[in-house]
């Protein structure tokens, strides 16, 4: 593959929304105004050989607003940024979930990026490759997009106004499992660097897991995301390789959880296992557990969705130096 130079990575890639309105013109739903998209990397994504399925972007549901969008079938990864009017010197990586066949990028980025970004952080909505579309990588290729814009979102701190080593990461469901697997193992590589951007570590500052996906294994496993991540009879040996409450790493960051007791989609037992698996390694952690809120509420109003967590996220941030 092509190498190209930091310089090059930060001209090409954000000044670069070069790249940006291409990719909005593209879409079927537009972007919401004041944000900016770029893809992860430079040309196709890594073992597209084989990959023949069509990207395609909806809305959420019949009457969702017109940003509450979901991409099926991803082919191009991209990042898209929510710049703050008053950068607090910090950035956040959102990864929306989707059950590993979907990306809910309009309901868990983009409207809980406005929140934080109103706070100060950069936030960056990433849109991930599923494990089902045919990618060499199979169920590494979304870890190899979300490795990959975690380096990027740490290379473009210079030049939005953020400290490389004040990066959290917040991921929702499916996509809590992915930031889970991103955060709280050690990093392998297992794609080819390309840029200066990969030079930067696999590192954050802290994480967040929200009603999260976290067993593969047992009887609290959401089907739907270990179907598509791993098959449909995935051997003992596999589902736990892929159970993240298996192998936490000593090095994982500070941990911010928060689930709903009456979740009937994703077990609240997913983010119980976690949670006593962080702390056991001693990893710092706060877990809020709400009366209700069903699966999936994002930033879903009370009393629909449970108490205010950005807020309890905000306090928890601030202690740990976010």
């Amino acid at each position: 593959m092509t190498m190209i130079d930091r310089r090059t990575l930060l001209s090409g890639a954000i000044a670069g929304a070069a790249l940006a309105p291409s990719l909005a013109q593209a879409q079927a739903i537009p972007l919401p105004p004041g944000l900016v998209r770029f893809p992860i990397w430079p040309g196709r994504a890594p073992g597209s050989d084989h990959v023949t399925v069509t990207e395609t972007e909806t809305l959420r549901r019949a009457d969702s607003g017109p940003h509450d969008s979901l991409f099926t079938h991803v082919t191009t990864p991209t990042l898209t940024l929510t710049r703050p009017a008053k950068p607090n010197g910090a950035a956040i990586l959102l990864i929306p979930g989707g059950g590993y066949s979907r990306v809910a990028i309009g309901h868990e980025g983009y409207s809980v990026a406005r929140r934080f970004a109103d706070a100060g952080y950069a936030c960056y909505s990433l849109l991930y490759r599923l494990p089902a579309d045919g990618w060499a990588a199979g169920p590494q290729a979304p870890l190899q997009d979300a490795q990959r814009a975690l380096r990027l979102v740490r290379a473009l701190g210079a030049r939005e106004q953020y400290d490389a080593s004040r990066v959290g990461v917040i991921g929702f469901s499916a996509g809590g499992h992915l930031a889970a697997w991103l955060t709280s193992r050690s990093p392998e590589q297992i794609y080819t660097p390309i840029d200066a951007a990969d030079n930067e570590p696999v590192k954050a500052a802290i994480a967040a897991y929200m009603y999260p996906v976290i067993q593969m294994e047992g009887s609290f496993v959401h089907q739907g995301s270990r179907t598509q991540l791993l098959g449909p009879s995935p051997s003992p040996e596999t589902m736990r390789a892929y159970s993240l409450d298996q192998n936490v790493s000593a090095q994982t960051p500070p941990v911010f959880m928060a689930h709903a007791l009456d979740d009937k989609v994703v077990p609240p037992e997913n983010s119980l296992a976690m949670l006593a698996v962080l702390r056991a390694k001693g990893i710092p952690v706060e877990a809020h557990l709400f009366e209700n809120g069903g699966h999936g509420f994002g930033l879903i109003a009370p009393p629909a969705a449970p108490a205010p967590w950005p807020d309890l996220f905000l306090h928890f941030a601030k202690r740990h130096g976010l």
